[in-house]
């Protein structure tokens, strides 16, 4: 029997959890609120504050440290990374922290989780990465010759919910094929070959979100770029927090959003719709990669709650194959999964830099 502690930074919490072997034994998040946060301008600062907070919650909720097995974190934005389970080492620490990694929340799971397991022995991983990367070559090419696309999305969620759909429909992940749309605050879709991510729409290069602006042509970012009005943090905080829904109506709370265009505000349906329509367009842009051979499009992640969203999705992409809704992030689940199939010898790690 293991015990896993799973542990998941986020933009305004820590999620952690315990589980032995597939039996949850709690699940909490941490909330961090926006006064909190701006005490650090540097996120790596959080480290000490987030850690605490983990292990103040870990106690109070009576787990006996020497009986863990691993601990998994939530995997960053460390570009190229495989997909599936990493021992989490010296070299991948210092890679979470360098310039050229993106900043994100999600890059301290890896160094928490490291913490924790050290000093007790066991073995620190992180699982299906933000940054795993299985793109074909093509899909890596642009038209500015000096960049290069790599594959950053809700790698963590897509897969395991793809398992789960796979089982449902009576195959198995390996030998089936999926668009999947992770809906939520940010948003991100996937085309998933055989087990295998093939090619993504990242969270800044399709749909816009209840709170991030999505794609937008770039003369016009350009010219916002120039415009003296912004540095580049406004303009950061902008486009990833203050644009989508909540850029045009004034606020992300969906279900406050539904109720205005029940009310019969038509500046919110308009929007609502929108939203919908963009994500629609962004499963049909993926459908060429698969050569229309989807065995189901799935939705999935917070917003997927939402039946004003999925329906209004559902009938623009329902000619591709059959559409399921699993609402929700699952990432505990996966985390933990995820590493307990590595410590029964189900699946192989990787060692980072090696």
């Amino acid at each position: 029997m293991y015990k896993i502690l799973a542990v998941n930074p986020g933009s305004t919490s820590t999620k952690i959890a315990v589980y032995e072997d597939e039996n949850p034994l709690f699940v909490k998040s941490i909330s961090h609120s926006v006064e909190e946060l701006a005490k650090y301008d540097v996120l790596f600062d959080q480290f000490d504050m987030r850690r605490h907070a983990v292990m103040q919650t870990v106690e109070e909720n009576g787990v006996n440290l020497p009986e863990l097995s691993a601990v998994v974190g939530r995997g960053g934005q460390i570009a190229r990374l495989k997909t599936g389970g990493y021992l989490v080492n010296q070299a991948m620490l210092d890679a979470l922290q360098s310039p050229d990694t993106q900043v994100h929340e999600s890059n301290l799971g890896a160094p928490i989780a490291f913490s924790i397991a050290l000093p007790l022995g066991i073995p620190a991983y992180i699982y299906d990465a933000v940054g795993g990367d299985e793109l074909t070559d093509v899909a890596r090419i642009t038209g500015i010759p000096e960049l290069r696309r790599t594959s950053l999305c809700h790698v963590l969620n897509t897969k395991a919910t793809a398992r789960k759909v796979a089982a449902q429909l009576g195959g198995t992940y390996q030998t089936m094929n999926f668009v999947i749309a992770h809906i939520g605050g940010g948003i991100s879709i996937s085309a998933h070959e055989k087990g295998r991510i093939i090619d993504v729409i990242t969270a800044d290069a399709g749909p816009f979100s209840p709170e991030r602006s999505g794609s937008v042509p770039l003369e016009y970012i350009i010219k916002m770029c120039y415009s003296g009005e912004y540095t580049e943090k406004e303009l950061m905080t902008k486009i990833k927090k203050n644009s989508g829904l909540k850029g045009l109506l004034g606020t992300n709370d969906c279900p406050a959003i539904e109720k205005r265009i029940a009310e019969g505000d038509e500046k919110a349906r308009e929007a609502y719709e929108a939203q919908a329509y963009q994500i629609a367009k962004g499963i049909g842009e993926l459908a060429p990669t698969l050569c229309g051979k989807i065995d189901a499009v799935i939705l999935t992640g917070g917003l997927a709650y939402s039946e004003y969203i999925t329906q209004e999705v559902t009938r623009l992409v329902g000619f591709l194959g059959p559409v399921v809704i699993m609402p929700g992030e699952n990432e505990m689940e996966a985390l933990s999964l995820g590493a307990l199939r590595i410590l029964r010898g189900e699946e192989g790690y990787s060692v980072y830099g090696t």
